[in-house]
């Protein structure tokens, strides 16, 4: 990772015509290897019940703290202004 910051430093001054192609691919490429490297452990599908409804109390309390705490933003800049 550090080699390809510095090669990406070094050419940030040329046009790479498929650079964003090409990573599109290799995420592609890498979600697809995890997804059956998760597949082939049986720990993990013995368990996706588990981790899925973890996931979703887990999403559902972000959401819901993010939108309270921007409710309280606009609040105090909305009380602010007057």
């Amino acid at each position: 990772m550090f080699l390809g910051g510095i090669l990406g430093f070094i050419l940030r001054k040329r046009k790479l015509k498929y650079t964003s192609k090409a990573i599109m691919i290799l995420i592609c490429l890498l979600l697809f290897l995890l997804g059956i490297e998760v597949g082939m452990n049986p720990d993990i599908i013995s368990g996706i019940t588990t981790i899925g409804f973890e996931a979703l109390i887990i999403t559902i309390a972000a959401v819901l703290g993010s939108a309270v705490m921007a409710l309280l933003l606009w609040r105090y800049i909305k009380h602010k202004k007057k």
